[in-house]
């Protein structure tokens, strides 16, 4: 596919991206897959992404440029001035005072670019007793609710396997962004994950006081467990989805027409019995049996598969949903514009690998460039050292 068959709505968008692990790699990461430029800048020894046993660094970090400035350094400074000169975007992901203290706050970015929109991510906000509570994505979806409510019949409260805080939040501080740059004016923009889960929370639970609640659930709309021992996410909600899986199990489960659950009340008060039931019919075929039962039915259900296996499929082939490189397979955005797809990216960077190309586009020149590292304000890939906490 050719440079002019992509769609890139945010080429020439700049963004200057001091966060690290995730939430606000990924925001850059959606901005930047829709043609903006990233330039990430890191600490010495790297975003502590690049340590964890997890394919979150290379995921988050594609198609950006890496830069490692010793923020304690007092010729950061001139740097991060330039840098922000530069951009049209500063993102950072500390807690509150942190960026400030090392020089990249918004009061100090936006007097050298009065038109940058700031955008500073996270855990809990910029004010109240919490600002400055240490947490991870488990402690805000606890925080903001989440975790309060069953997401199984039979089963108590539990995670997530994805980082679903994280997410939530990032997504939200991209469209935030979105909307402050269609505004025009330099933006301060103050986005907690904390809230980002209680905002989506509401949607699903309300503010009910009962969390022991399963008004919200369905006893159709579960994982079963099948005869080679595969899981089916059988996802019946709707009453003509019900009516649909009677119908294909009338032989199999024929107690499923009963009276007792004929109504979506009585499914409910009845989940038990009818979950006994739907146990025992999928433990007696394997899953690909079901799903060849169910597709033609339209009963909605899915084999519940690895991301190797889900871009394996016929229908991930068909959509083109990935190219394979060297470095193992990359996803595009998951959106179509006018039968356009984003531009697949190359890998994440090497720690500062793109140090000398940044510097020279903001404005050093080499002497400058080389003085700068010698005095250690900036750092080449072969000079960073282990991560340190900030």
């Amino acid at each position: 596919m050719s440079e002019m068959s992509h769609w890139t709505p945010l080429k020439g968008v700049k963004i200057v991206d001091f966060s690290m692990l995730l939430p606000g790699p990924l925001t850059t990461l959606i901005l930047g897959d829709l043609g903006a430029e990233i330039i990430k800048v890191e600490p010495p020894g790297g975003d502590y992404a690049r340590h964890m046993k997890s394919h979150m660094f290379e995921g988050a970090n594609r198609g950006k440029r890496s830069i490692v400035i010793d923020m304690k350094s007092p010729q950061a400074a001139s740097v991060v001035e330039k840098l922000a000169a530069y951009g049209d975007v500063a993102i950072e992901g500390f807690r509150p005072g942190v960026a400030s203290r090392l020089g990249f706050g918004p009061q100090q970015l936006q007097a050298v670019n009065p038109g940058l929109v700031y955008c500073s991510l996270s855990g809990f906000g910029q004010t109240g007793p919490a600002a400055t509570k240490a947490g991870h994505d488990l402690a805000y979806l606890a925080m903001g609710g989440s975790l309060a409510y069953r997401g199984q019949l039979r089963q108590p409260p539990s995670r997530a396997s994805l980082p679903i805080a994280d997410i939530a939040g990032g997504a939200f501080a991209a469209v935030s962004i979105l909307a402050a740059l269609r505004e025009g004016k330099g933006t301060t923009l103050d986005l907690s994950l904390y809230e980002a889960v209680l905002y989506t929370s509401a949607l699903r639970f309300g503010f009910d006081t009962t969390a022991d609640s399963v008004d919200h659930l369905y006893p159709a709309n579960d994982l079963f467990t099948c005869s080679d021992g595969r899981l089916i996410a059988l996802t019946v909600v709707e009453e003509k989805f019900w009516n649909n899986l009677v119908h294909v199990l009338k032989e199999i489960a024929p107690a499923l027409s009963g009276e007792e659950f004929a109504t979506e009340a009585g499914r409910l008060r009845n989940h038990l019995s009818l979950m006994d039931i739907l146990d025992r019919a999928f433990a007696s075929r394997p899953a690909k049996d079901w799903i060849a039962l169910f597709d033609p039915a339209d009963v909605p259900a899915a084999i519940c598969v690895t991301n190797s296996e889900a871009i394996q499929s016929s229908h991930a082939q068909a959509r083109a949903l990935h190219r394979h490189t060297e470095y193992g397979p990359i996803l595009p955005f998951p959106v179509i514009a006018n039968g356009l797809r984003v531009p697949n990216h190359s890998r994440a960077p090497e720690i500062s690998s793109g140090a000398d190309d940044i510097l020279s586009k903001i404005g050093f020149n080499q002497t400058e460039v080389e003085t700068l590292v010698r005095i250690g304000a900036v750092q080449k890939p072969e000079h960073h050292n282990d991560p340190v906490a900030v």
